[in-house]
């Protein structure tokens, strides 16, 4: 069963990838089954199944050949469009087979609990598994402190509207931050401040001064492969935040909605130096699969564990979602995926960083540091207008994201930058689209 998967698997991101082309054949049954070092049989199941998703089609006497579908990634590369703005996962990398598989055998196993309303927390043995699993991003804690909520989102909005043990009110986000929770905080009222964080880091004694008079309730963070940064704290930092947290009763909401996704496997969050339970920790499971499962993971200190279920009320998260997860972690098949799309992310993200190189000798564009995950600054000289630039690139058939959208509406300290996110821009793509940002850069740079 594994090794047909397996191969499947293969078939199906060989045909996304475009390394059998819509009208190509594929190799014969024979051929497949010595290449793959199988059985007939065995390459027979995977073509019909692979015929029956509409992937592929037969001819008598001739064989199987790749159907072209309207509406793929191919089609907006034959269109020339470069997406340098979608934040989204890559559909092409998901892994639909697999979580298919773990799906029906979560129907298998759970039967009849997946008619029940559940727990709020969620379901037991997938907290059981997650133990584990967090432990390997160095976040230790008991399965009574883990809470699976529907999405990382729910959980930032319940912790912005929700009371905590110090009796502070203030929200103190860094800027640039994560657009969707700006808005949200600004739309619901809740009090929030900024402070600046650039390629270079964050200015701890700054960070301290808030933290001594503001009033902040927590700190909202992301401590690796910020968006739209794309940079990551240094150890030092990362300690540092945790040491001020406890010394001045401030909480950490570390937003690690990128740890699968980067190369330091030495990488520890900021909750990893939490020795008086100040720092709350988010994981999110929408970029290793895919975001339809609306699956988040928030790790609580315990005094603010039952606050934290009274606002979140109900179990109104997946259970069968949560089971199939639950499957998907256990089997080995999380771990795998995860490499394979941080290796095709990687590659991405290298060839984003030669581009670089090869068309700013100038230096019109300020670059930040990043090796992983999916974003990148541009940070751009201040007479461009972004406004032209946008449009020029339209034309071009680039399309960008301009950095204001990441600011608080009444933060004026900004820096003027196009973020960049190679999460939806295919490998070969990315040469002709840093080149064009270059020159066009360079162009309203002078106008």
């Amino acid at each position: 069963m594994k090794k047909y998967l397996s191969i499947l698997s293969d078939m199906e991101q060989k045909i996304m990838e475009g390394q059998y082309s819509p009208g190509q054949k594929l190799p014969s049954v024979r051929s497949a089954a010595k290449l793959y070092g199988c059985s007939i049989s065995t390459i027979t199941r995977a073509y019909a199944e692979l015929e029956k998703r509409h992937a592929i089609y037969s001819i008598a006497q001739s064989g199987f050949y790749v159907v072209g579908k309207p509406g793929d990634w191919r089609d907006n590369k034959e269109s020339g469009m470069i997406d340098f703005a979608s934040a989204s996962p890559d559909l092409n990398v998901f892994p639909y087979l697999d979580f298919q598989h773990c799906l029906n055998k979560a129907i298998d196993t759970y039967k009849y609990h997946l008619f029940t309303y559940g727990d709020s927390q969620g379901l037991e043995r997938l907290r059981q598994t997650l133990v584990s699993h967090l432990a390997n991003s160095q976040v230790f804690a008991k399965a009574e402190r883990i809470v699976v909520t529907s999405g990382v989102q729910q959980a930032l909005e319940i912790l912005a509207k929700m009371p905590f043990p110090n009796g502070n009110a203030a929200i103190l986000v860094e800027q640039p931050s994560y657009d969707m929770y700006l808005r949200f905080l600004e739309a619901e009222g809740i009090p929030v401040c900024g402070i600046a964080r650039t390629a270079a880091g964050i200015d701890l004694r700054e960070l301290e001064e808030k933290f001594k008079s503001g009033g902040i309730k927590f700190f909202y963070t992301m401590s690796r492969y910020h968006n739209p940064l794309g940079t990551s704290y240094s150890a030092e930092e990362r300690k540092a935040i945790a040491g001020l947290a406890s010394k001045y009763n401030v909480y950490i909401l570390e937003d690690d909605y990128m740890a699968d996704l980067g190369e330091d496997r030495c990488f520890d969050p900021i909750h990893a130096y939490d020795r008086t339970a100040h720092v709350i920790y988010l994981k999110s499971f929408s970029k290793i699969i895919f975001p339809g499962l609306r699956l988040g993971v928030a790790v609580l200190p315990e005094r603010l564990l039952e606050t934290f279920r009274t606002f979140k009320r109900s179990a109104d998260t997946s259970l069968l979602s949560q089971a199939a997860l639950e499957v998907y972690i256990k089997n080995g098949m999380y771990e795998r995926h995860k490499h394979k799309i941080y290796s095709q992310y990687a590659a991405r993200m290298r060839a984003l960083n030669e581009a670089v190189q090869r068309y700013n000798d100038a230096g019109v564009i300020k670059v930040s540091d990043v090796k992983s995950g999916v974003y990148m600054q541009f940070k751009l000289p201040q007479p461009v207008n972004m406004e032209r630039l946008m449009k020029r690139l339209a034309a071009r058939n680039v399309s960008i994201v301009p950095g204001k959208g990441f600011y608080l509406s009444d933060y004026l300290e900004r820096e003027k930058f196009l973020r960049i996110s190679i999460s939806r821009a295919q490998l070969g793509q990315i040469d002709e689209g840093v080149k064009a940002i270059v020159e066009e850069v360079e162009q309203c740079s002078r106008l």
